[in-house]
C-alpha cells in the first residue's frame, strides 16, 4: 500500500490506477514470445563521465541515522533535494516534521551528496498555503540566516524558491509567479550572493510556460544558476518526453541568449513506476543520454526510505538496481536500445570492467558490446538478476544467473539473457578479461567521477579516463569553498599509500588539504607541472582508512582546512 502523501504532484496520481497498470504498459510492450531483443553497447565510445546523474532523491534522509547510513554509500548518491531548516511539513507516515536539510548534512556529506534546499516546505500544509509577502519574507530570512550560521555544513548548492508553481502558487494572493519569483529571487540574493539559485520547479515540462518564465527572469536579472522541473508523466511518455523537453529548453535558452545552465529534474517517475526496477531504469537511461546535471527519485513512500528503496529498513529489489548504477565508474557508453529493452552501461579502463545494467522487455534479449579492445579474445560474463517484486518485499541480494566465459570476436561480444526475461526486473551483465579485473577491488579513482564542489570537470588527452578536475579556486565562505571528495571503498582498515596525480602550471609548489572521514586537515604539496589542463604531475601520501566506504577530501578550502597556496588540477587518485 502505498502511503501518498497529498503533498506530491497532483497530476500523476489520477492517471494510475495501480501497480497493474505499468505491469500492463510493460507487457502490451513486451509480449512473453517476442523475438530476440539485443541491447547494443559501444565499449569505444563515451556519453561523459560516470557522475551517477539520476541516483539523487527528494526527501531521501529523514535524519543523520535514517536511513541507516551504512545503505547510502553503495548508491553514490550525486544530488538530494530537502526541506528547509525549519521545516514544518509531515513526512508521509511521519508524525514529526523530517528531513530538515541542514539537520541531515552530516549524514549526506558522509554519502557523497550535495543538497538543495526546498524553501516552501517551511509552510505546514501542501498546497502551500500563503499567508502574505511579509510572512514569506519573514519565512526567507530566517531560512537563509539559518544556512548562513552553520559554517560547517559543505554541501548545500542550492535554494529552491518554489515547487510545482503552475499548480501550487496562489496567484489570487500573491500575485502572478513570475514576478513572485523575481521579488523571491531579490530577497535571496540580498542576504546570500553565493550559493546558486533553482527554478522553476514546475510539475511538468510546458513549452510556452517556460519560455514566459525565462524571457520575465532574463529582464529582471533573475534568471536561475539551475534550471529545473519535475519528469512525473505515468506510461511510457514519462520517460519518452526527457529528451525533447531537454532539447526544447535548450533552444529557449539559445533564443533569449542566456548560458546554459545545470538541469536539475529534482523529481522522476510516477508511484507505480519508481520502484519497478525496469520502469525506473528507463528514466535512469533517458537522464544519462540527455545530458542533465541530476534527477531526484520522486517521493511518494514513508520518510526515510530512500525514496522507497528501503522497506522497513532493508534492501527491496530496486536499491539493487541503483546499487549497480552506483558500482559505475569510469565513463558512461552509448547504448542502442530496441523497443521496450533499454540500459545504462560504463566502462572502468582501470580495472577493465564493463557494467550494463537492462531491463524492461520480455521474450529472448541479448547485451552485444562492441569495442571490447585490449580485453583479450575471451571475457568473463557475470549476469545478475533483481526482480519486480515489489515495494513492500524486501530482497536481501540480487540473483547471480551465471558465471560464464564468452569468445570475444572482432572486438564484440553478445551475452545470451533469457528465453523467458522478467521485464519488470533488471538485469546486470559484468564483462571483464577471462582472468578477472585487473585489481581486486577499485584502487584508482578518477576526480571527474568524484563529488565536484565549487569546481570543473574538463577533459584532456593526457587525463586518465580523458577527464580532470580544475578551477579549483573558492576559499574562505562555506559556500563557495572548493573541494574534490572521493567515496572510496577498501578491502581492511589500515594505512593506505594514496597517489595523486595532478597537474600545476603555476611558477612553483602548490597546496591543497587533506582529510578522510572527517578527520583533522593536513597539507598536501604539488610541485609546478609546467602547464595546466596536462596531468602528468605525481605525488604520494599516506593516510588510515577504516574496512568498507570512506570519504576523502582534497580541498583548496573547507572549515577548518588550513591555508593553501597556488593552485592544483586533480586527474585521479590511487590506493594501495
Amino acid at each position: 500500500m502505498h502511503h501518498v502523501l497529498a503533498r506530491r504532484s497532483r497530476r500523476a496520481v489520477p492517471a494510475l490506477a495501480g501497480a497493474a497498470v505499468i505491469a500492463a504498459v510493460l507487457a502490451t510492450a513486451a509480449p512473453a514470445h517476442a523475438a530476440t531483443n539485443t541491447l547494443v553497447i559501444d565499449a569505444s565510445g563515451s556519453l561523459g563521465p560516470v557522475t551517477h546523474v539520476a541516483s539523487g532523491g527528494l526527501y531521501a534522509l529523514a535524519s543523520n541515522t535514517t536511513p541507516d547510513p551504512s545503505t547510502l554509500p553503495p548508491l553514490h548518491l550525486n544530488q538530494l533535494t530537502q526541506p528547509a531548516p525549519g521545516v514544518q511539513q509531515l513526512g508521509n507516515g511521519a508524525s514529526t516534521p523530517t528531513g530538515d536539510a541542514l539537520k541531515v548534512a552530516d549524514s549526506a556529506t558522509r554519502a557523497g551528496a550535495q543538497t538543495t534546499i526546498r524553501m516552501p516546505d517551511i509552510y505546514p500544509d501542501f498546497p502551500y498555503r500563503w499567508v502574505s509577502w511579509d510572512d514569506w519574507n519573514s519565512k526567507v530570512d530566517t531560512m537563509v540566516r539559518a544556512r548562513l550560521a552553520a559554517t560547517s555544513t559543505t554541501n548545500i548548492n542550492g535554494w529552491e524558491l518554489w515547487n510545482e508553481p503552475d499548480w501550487t502558487w496562489d496567484t489570487a494572493k500573491a500575485g502572478a509567479f513570475n514576478d513572485g519569483w523575481v521579488r523571491t529571487f531579490q530577497r535571496v540574493r540580498a542576504l546570500d550572493t553565493v550559493t546558486p539559485i533553482v527554478g522553476p520547479s514546475y510539475s511538468v515540462y510546458d513549452h510556452d510556460r517556460m519560455l514566459a518564465f525565462m524571457q520575465n527572469a532574463k529582464s529582471k536579472g533573475a534568471v536561475p544558476d539551475v534550471a529545473s522541473w519535475h519528469e512525473l508523466d505515468a506510461g511510457e511518455n514519462g520517460w519518452k518526453r526527457i529528451t525533447a523537453d531537454v532539447a526544447d529548453y535548450r533552444a529557449i535558452e539559445k533564443s533569449l541568449g542566456i548560458s546554459p545552465r545545470p538541469i536539475s529534474i529534482n523529481e522522476y517517475a510516477a508511484p507505480d513506476q519508481v520502484d519497478v526496477p525496469s520502469a525506473a531504469l528507463h528514466y535512469v537511461a533517458q537522464f544519462e543520454r540527455a545530458g542533465v546535471r541530476d534527477a531526484e527519485r520522486a517521493y511518494w513512500f514513508e520518510s526515510g526510505t530512500l525514496n522507497g528503496l528501503l522497506y522497513q529498513g532493508k534492501p527491496t529489489a530496486s536499491y539493487w538496481m541503483y546499487q549497480w548504477y552506483g558500482d559505475m565508474a569510469g565513463r558512461m557508453l552509448p547504448v542502442q536500445a530496441p523497443n521496450y529493452l533499454d540500459g545504462i552501461a560504463s566502462l572502468d579502463p582501470n580495472r577493465k570492467v564493463v557494467n550494463a545494467v537492462f531491463g524492461g522487455q520480455a521474450g529472448d534479449t541479448a547485451v552485444r558490446v562492441d569495442g571490447l579492445s585490449g580485453f583479450g579474445s575471451s571475457v568473463q560474463v557475470t549476469l545478475r538478476h533483481t526482480p519486480g517484486s515489489g515495494r513492500e518485499t524486501n530482497v536481501a541480494a540480487p540473483e547471480t544467473v551465471s558465471t560464464q566465459t564468452l569468445p570475444v570476436t572482432n572486438g564484440s561480444v553478445t551475452v545470451p539473457v533469457s528465453s523467458n526475461s522478467d521485464y519488470q526486473g533488471a538485469y546486470q551483465a559484468v564483462i571483464t578479461p577471462a582472468a578477472g579485473p585487473t585489481t581486486t577491488w577499485q584502487q584508482t579513482y578518477e576526480a571527474e567521477n568524484a563529488t565536484v564542489v565549487n569546481a570543473q570537470r574538463l577533459t584532456s588527452g593526457t587525463a586518465s579516463n580523458g577527464g580532470y578536475v580544475g578551477r579549483i579556486d573558492g576559499a574562505g565562505d562555506a559556500r563557495s569553498d572548493s573541494f574534490v571528495d572521493f567515496l572510496v571503498t577498501v578491502p581492511q582498515s589500515r594505512s593506505y599509500t594514496m597517489t595523486i596525480k595532478y597537474a600545476n602550471g603555476g611558477a612553483g609548489t602548490s597546496t591543497q588539504a587533506l582529510a578522510s572521514n572527517g578527520s583533522a586537515y593536513r597539507t598536501v604539496s604539488y610541485p609546478a607541472t609546467g602547464a595546466w589542463g596536462n596531468p602528468t604531475g605525481s605525488v604520494q601520501t599516506t593516510l588510515q582508512l577504516t574496512a568498507g566506504p570512506n570519504v576523502i577530501r582534497l580541498a583548496k578550502g573547507a572549515p577548518n582546512a588550513p591555508a593553501t597556496t597556488g593552485y592544483a588540477e586533480l586527474d585521479a587518485i590511487t590506493l594501495q
